[in-house]
């Protein structure tokens, strides 16, 4: 990660932003279910716990302000139980919230209800009619008071009704008088253009409509960064592809694609709005849009591992810009980052083992490894450990190579070497919630069990996938190395593994 993105983000805590927009309430119904309902085939859900989080432009300016800055939230809301319930949650962040009632509107709400880590519904309310002009008077004046104090401002537009023609021309006034950081998150980024924003993120069914082309990959767009420019008048374009990550356009630049991690919960949402947070911030520091956009995709990466509707600190995000440092040695500076990490209610799984050769039965155990927890850490037998475990011709990769393959995937959080031929030292430095091992050890006693256990952690196994391990794929090269040669054992054995991975054919037919 570019020195820039963390310089910058040491300036957010100076920035002041305005986030203007539809607030919403995300509500989220956790349960679990396990019959149908008599009435209907639906599966009955035992509510278990309810969160309450802002949405729309409020998750926005919540991220923002988690991000360091000081945000003003301008929106408006009904009066009635949905709009105190968001006030309340606006409460316990750092937003200062200028939210104009209108008694006559339903607040805008998305609930969902989930059972088992699987959305089963969601279901919307709130008005999405435009505002009144009364109610539209407020905003323009409370706008025009804010604008003054405001580095950066954030559109967050959901077509529901508030960013009316009058109030988008009334930023359109303030841009043109008193330029600032500008960044436009709209469906209908069109009716921006002449207001010629900092920046525009729209998401891809926004992209697609714009340009009225289908987008399958990150490789489709590239061609058409000086329509996007014109379409939208912006000096950059960042486009938000969910798991196909983000891809920048900026003048006078080649398009540049920015990966995310896949999400991991089923029911994760606003990381675009945690991107349009960081990219904005970004910008307003004096990061360059390609540092911001880094920026904001380290971001997002981080909420796309949380569930629910939740926003990205500045520390969580300075612990993303230093991913690269995953590779840690003195044990005792990993205990304090964990120390930190624990501080703020993530959770710890471990495990451990050689990973020579890594294989996608390793990526398989290690993504089901990082799944209960927030933080793995993986404990990586030293090359003096493996000659112990595996023999004199083991490892093929050494210490260094395995670690900064490892660091490499976004499921591992941290890797720690171990010279012993079990990591119970390590375990109890680190004293995980979880530790994680293979379910070949299924059946029979695992040796650090009981330490974990009465360190207060508990002990998770996890399926290994058939016929993939590294002392296999070793034989298998070594067989295949013997047959080329034209040695007849190396033959055999060669032409026996090709029989055991050939799917079965046909029957004979009778004759």
């Amino acid at each position: 990660m570019p020195d820039a993105a963390l310089a910058a983000l040491d300036r957010f805590p100076g920035l002041r932003v305005l986030v203007v927009g539809e607030a919403m309430l995300d509500s989220y119904l956790f349960g679990s279910t396990s019959r149908l309902c008599r009435e209907a085939p639906v599966p009955v859900v035992n509510v278990e716990r309810r969160t309450d989080s802002p949405g729309g432009a409020a998750n926005t300016a919540a991220n923002a302000a988690a991000l360091g800055a000081r945000v003003t939230l301008l929106s408006a809301t009904g009066g009635d139980p949905e709009a105190a319930i968001l006030r309340r949650a606006l409460a316990a962040s750092p937003v200062a919230a200028s939210l104009v009632v209108a008694p006559e509107r339903a607040t805008l709400a998305k609930n969902r209800v989930v059972a088992d880590n699987q959305i089963l519904v969601r279901y919307d309310q709130g008005t999405t009619t435009a505002v009144s002009p009364a109610i539209e008077e407020q905003l323009l004046a409370r706008l025009v008071a804010a604008w003054p104090r405001s580095d950066a401002v954030i559109v967050s537009d959901y077509s529901y009704g508030l960013l009316t023609p009058g109030l988008v021309g009334g930023i359109a006034d303030l841009q043109a008088r008193s330029p600032r950081v500008l960044l436009v998150d709209s469906r209908r980024l069109e009716a921006y253009r002449s207001l010629h924003p900092t920046a525009v993120k729209p998401n891809r069914e926004e992209v697609e409509g714009l340009l009225s082309l289908a987008v399958t990959s990150p490789s489709d767009l590239p061609p058409y960064g000086g329509r996007l420019f014109e379409l939208t008048g912006a000096d950059t374009v960042a486009v938000t592809l969910d798991r196909d990550g983000a891809l920048l356009f900026e003048q006078g630049a080649p398009a540049k694609h920015l990966p995310t991690p896949a999400v991991s919960h089923a029911h994760v949402a606003g990381a675009g709005d945690t991107f349009t947070a960081a990219l904005a911030l970004g910008l307003a520091a004096g990061c360059g849009p390609q540092a911001s956009a880094a920026l904001a995709s380290a971001a997002a990466a981080f909420v796309v591992g949380r569930e629910g509707t939740t926003v990205c600190s500045a520390a969580d995000l300075r612990d993303r810009l230093t991913a690269a440092d995953k590779y840690v040695t003195d044990c005792g500076r990993l205990v304090e980052r964990l120390a930190l990490l624990r501080a703020r209610g993530r959770r710890i799984v471990f495990t451990n083992g050689c990973f020579d050769i890594l294989h996608s039965g390793h990526i398989g155990y290690l993504n089901a490894a990082r799944g209960p927890g927030d933080v793995l850490v993986v404990g990586l037998n030293s090359d003096t450990s493996v000659r112990r475990l595996k023999g004199p011709e083991r490892p093929v990769n050494t210490l260094a190579d395995r670690a900064r393959v490892l660091s490499a995937l976004s499921c591992v959080d941290f890797v720690v070497p171990f010279d012993a031929d079990t990591p119970a030292d390590l375990i109890r430095a680190i004293r995980p919630e979880l530790f994680v091992k293979g379910a070949d050890y299924s059946g029979r006693p695992l040796p650090e069990a009981a330490l974990v256990e009465s360190l207060g952690g508990r002990v998770q196994l996890l399926p290994f996938l058939e016929d993939h391990s590294t002392t296999r794929i070793i034989a298998r090269i070594r067989d295949e190395q013997a047959a080329r040669a034209g040695r007849p054992e190396g033959r055999r054995r060669s032409a026996r593994r090709r029989l055991e991975r050939r799917p079965p054919g046909p029957l004979p037919q009778a004759g």
